[in-house]
C-alpha cells in the first residue's frame, strides 16, 4: 500500500488467488465515492483465431481444445457444431448422447473444482483449500472424489481428461459398447448422492446480500437443460437463432484489457454462466435437481452472484443425474461418425461451457480450409458485468481497510469463476483514494 501526500492510496495485490489466469483490478475513490473501476486482463493475446486460418476443418476441434485445460470440451463442441452447420450435417441419436455425456464430465470437473477448491474457502474464512482441508477434510475429500468422477467420464469418452482427443467433426473417432461404460454406472450413482449432499452443504454457507438488475443470456432448448444446442435467449426479451449472434452482440476493445469486452448492441453489459442458465432454464432441470434447488432456497430466480456456488452445485447434481440417465439408456452408435465431404460455407454454433455461452463462427472454402474464425469465450462476455458489479459492491464497503476491501473484491470476482486465459483472444489491485 502506498500513501501519497495528496491522500491518494494505491493498493497492489500481485496475483488474484484461486482463479484461472492473471489480471488486475484498479479502483479509484474520491470524496468517499467510487470514480472508476477497471478489470485489467494483462495476459497476452494468444491469437487462436489467426492460428486457425488455412487449417483443414478437421483440425479445428483439436486446436481449439488447447485454448483451455479446464473446459476443452466446450471449445471442441462449439467448433464441431459450427463446422457441421457450415457443412449441412446434423449429428443425432446415440452420437448426440455421447457428446452430451462428455459435456456432463466437463461440467462436473470444472464446477467441482471451483466449488470446493476455489470458492468455498472464501465462505469459510480460509486462505485456500489446503488450510480448509485441515478442519473440513471430509468435505474436501468428497469434492476430490466427485471431481474424479467427472474426469473419469472425460477420460472414457474423450480419450483423456485434458484436451480430449476422441472428438471429431461428424461424431467420434471411437465409440463404445454398452458393457464398456457399465463400470461408470455405480460410480455415478455415488456421484449423484454426493452432488445432492453438496447442494445441501452450499445452501448453508453465509451469503452477503447483493443483487443487481442483470440481463441474463443463455441457450434455451425446448426439451432439455442446455449443453450443445438451442436458441439464444435473455431475461429481457432476446430470442434469436445462433446465426444472428453478430447482429446483436459486438466485441469492444478497452485500453486496460487484452481481452475484448462483449456487449449487447441494444443494452450493453450482460451476464452468462450458471446463474443465467438456471434463471432461464429452471423448468428444464431434472426432478432431483429442481427439488434440491427449491430445498436450497432457490425457487427458480436468483440475482445474488454470491449464491452462484449453490447454483453450480445444482448443475453438478443435474450433470450427474443426466450422465446416469444416458449411461443407463446408452446404445452403441453405428458408425462412430458421419462421413463428410468439404464444401464452402459459413457455420455458427454456441454451446454452454461451464462458465457460460461459447460462440464460434467459421467460414471455410471448397477444400475445407478455414478462411475466417471468430471465438467469443464466456469470461470476455462477463467482463463488463463484473466491472459494473464491483462498482456497486465496493461502494458498500468503503469504510473497510484497504486490506479487507481487497479481500472482499477478490471474493466478489471469484463469484464469476473467471477464466482469464480463455478470455485473452487475475488479482492485482490498485486502489486509488483521493
Amino acid at each position: 500500500m502506498t500513501n501519497k501526500k495528496d491522500g491518494t492510496k494505491i493498493i497492489k495485490v500481485d496475483t488474484l488467488a484461486r482463479v484461472e489466469g492473471e489480471g488486475g483490478l484498479y479502483i479509484k475513490v474520491k470524496d468517499n465515492a467510487v470514480q472508476e473501476v477497471r478489470l485489467k486482463i494483462f495476459e497476452p493475446p494468444r491469437f487462436f483465431e489467426a492460428f486457425l486460418r488455412d487449417r483443414d476443418f478437421r483440425e479445428v476441434p483439436d486446436i481449439t481444445a488447447r485454448i483451455c485445460g479446464i473446459c476443452p470440451v466446450a471449445y471442441q463442441m462449439s467448433s464441431v457444431h459450427a463446422m457441421e452447420d457450415a457443412l449441412g450435417v446434423k449429428v443425432e441419436g446415440p452420437l448426440r448422447d455421447l457428446r452430451r455425456l462428455l459435456y456432463c464430465g466437463e461440467w462436473i470437473e470444472s464446477h467441482v473444482l471451483h466449488i470446493f477448491m476455489l470458492h468455498a474457502p472464501d465462505f469459510l474464512g480460509y486462505e485456500d483449500a489446503i488450510k480448509m482441508a485441515k478442519d473440513h477434510g471430509e468435505i474436501v475429500e468428497r469434492g476430490l472424489k466427485l471431481k474424479k468422477a467427472g474426469n473419469d467420464l472425460m477420460i472414457k469418452i474423450g480419450g483423456r481428461e485434458i484436451h480430449p482427443i476422441n472428438v471429431r467433426v461428424g461424431g467420434f473417432y471411437k465409440v463404445f459398447k454398452k458393457q464398456q461404460l457399465n463400470d461408470l454406472v455405480e460410480q455415478f450413482k455415488w456421484a449423484r448422492d454426493a452432488a445432492l449432499e453438496t447442494v445441501r452443504w452450499t445452501a448453508k454457507l453465509p451469503f452477503q446480500e447483493f443483487e443487481q438488475d442483470y440481463e441474463f443470456v443463455a441457450l434455451r432448448h425446448p426439451d432439455e437443460y442446455p449443453f450443445n444446442e438451442g436458441r439464444l435467449v435473455s431475461s429481457k426479451g432476446l430470442d434469436i437463432d445462433i446465426s444472428q449472434f453478430d447482429q446483436h452482440f459486438e466485441e469492444e476493445h478497452v485500453e486496460h484489457s487484452n481481452a475484448l469486452h462483449s456487449v449487447l448492441k441494444e443494452r450493453g453489459a450482460y451476464f452468462v454462466g450458471p446463474m443465467a442458465r438456471f434463471n432461464l432454464n429452471f423448468d428444464q432441470l431434472s426432478p432431483i435437481a429442481k427439488e434440491a434447488a427449491k430445498q436450497a432456497g432457490l425457487p427458480g430466480i436468483c440475482k445474488n452472484p454470491f449464491k452462484s456456488i449453490i447454483i453450480r452445485s445444482v448443475e453438478v447434481l443435474y450433470a450427474c443425474d443426466e450422465a446416469l440417465r444416458i449411461l443407463e439408456n446408452y446404445e452403441m452408435p453405428d458408425p462412430p461418425f458421419i462421413e463428410i465431404e468439404p464444401k464452402a460455407g459459413t457455420g455458427f454454433a454456441c454451446t454452454e461451457a461451464p462458465r457460460g455461452i461459447l460462440y464460434h463462427r467459421y467460414t471455410i472454402d471448397d477444400a475445407g480450409k478455414v478462411l475466417d474464425a471468430q471465438i467469443v469465450p464466456p469470461t470476455s462476455q462477463n467482463q463488463k458485468t463484473i466491472e459494473n458489479d464491483l462498482w456497486h459492491f465496493v461502494a458498500k464497503y468503503l469504510d473497510l481497510s484497504d486490506e479487507k476491501l481487497t479481500w472482499q473484491c477478490e471474493q466478489a470476482i471469484r463469484n464469476y469463476d473467471p477464466c482469464i486465459s480463455c478470455a485473452t483472444h487475475f488479482l492485482k489491485l490498485e486502489m486509488d483514494r483521493e
